[in-house]
Formats: C-alpha cells, structure tokens, sequence
C-alpha cells in the first residue's frame, strides 16, 4: 500500500496552453476546505472584466488554476493571484480581496507588460501590492547542450 499522502491531481493538467502572451492566475481551488473557491471565482470574474476593460484584453489572458497554496487558511475570503509569461519573472501575490478594488491589480498588469524580463523592485509595485508579495520568481532558463532555451 502507498503510505504517501493524498494530493488533488489537476484536471486538465496544470500545464496550460496560453492564448495570449502574459498570464494572469486566480487560484480557484481551495485545498483547505478541499473544494472550489467561491471568492476566487468572484475575483477571477471581477479581473476578466477589468483587464478587459483598461484595454489590456489582447495581452493578458486570465484563468483560473488549482491551488496556489500561498493563501491564509483561517482568513476564509482573500485569494492568491499570480502574473507570468515566457521568459519573464512570475509574480505571486496573496491575501487579495475580491470585495475590494482592484485597480492595483491591473495597474501591476501594465507594468509588468511593459518590463522585458518582469523584474522590478517590490517598491515599483502598486501600493497594496507590494505588502501582499508572495514571491517573485526569476524566469526559467533551461541549458542543453546546443545552449541556453528559454
């Protein structure tokens, strides 16, 4: 018998097809309470509609994912929303709150569609975003022996 625990397996899998150039995930599964996550699904909602709206529909496409795992488990509402595309830094952010604005959210999606390689100081972040940081991961870079794939 297989003593490993028990992990949801994503489906479709987690790896996704972009049909724009930058990503943006909403995390709408919630592994605490091992069910969808309703505020995820409203933000999810809320973000297609802006980024839409500031014109930036073309660039961005908005889904949502499998558990992001960086949320507060007793907080019950804030999400983990997370920015990445080819060859640039991924971006996460947490305890974002579908109720509130979300002005910032896009305002960091303008910025980051206009940097190269995603990488910024936190401080370049919008305001509330830059206490919410998560993580920013630099971006992949994959070497064979033919060179560096990125």
């Amino acid at each position: 018998m297989d003593d490993r625990p028990w992990r949801p397996v994503g489906t479709p899998a987690y790896s996704v097809a972009q049909s724009a150039p930058h990503q943006i995930l909403v995390c709408k599964a919630c592994k605490h309470k091992g069910s969808s996550c309703a505020p995820g699904f409203a933000l999810l909602k809320k973000l297609r509609a802006a980024i839409a709206a500031a014109g930036l529909g073309d660039e961005f496409e908005v889904s949502g994912t499998a558990c992001l795992a960086g949320c507060v488990p007793d907080h019950g509402g804030p999400c983990v929303v997370g920015w990445r595309a080819n060859a640039k830094a991924t971006w996460l952010f947490g305890d974002i709150d579908p109720a509130q604005p979300i002005n910032d959210l896009v305002e960091f999606s303008r910025l980051y569609v206009a940097l190269d390689d995603g990488w910024m100081s936190g401080r370049d972040c919008p305001p509330r975003l830059c206490d919410n940081t998560l993580a920013r991961i630099p971006a992949a870079l994959f070497v064979t022996r033919e060179g560096a794939i990125q």
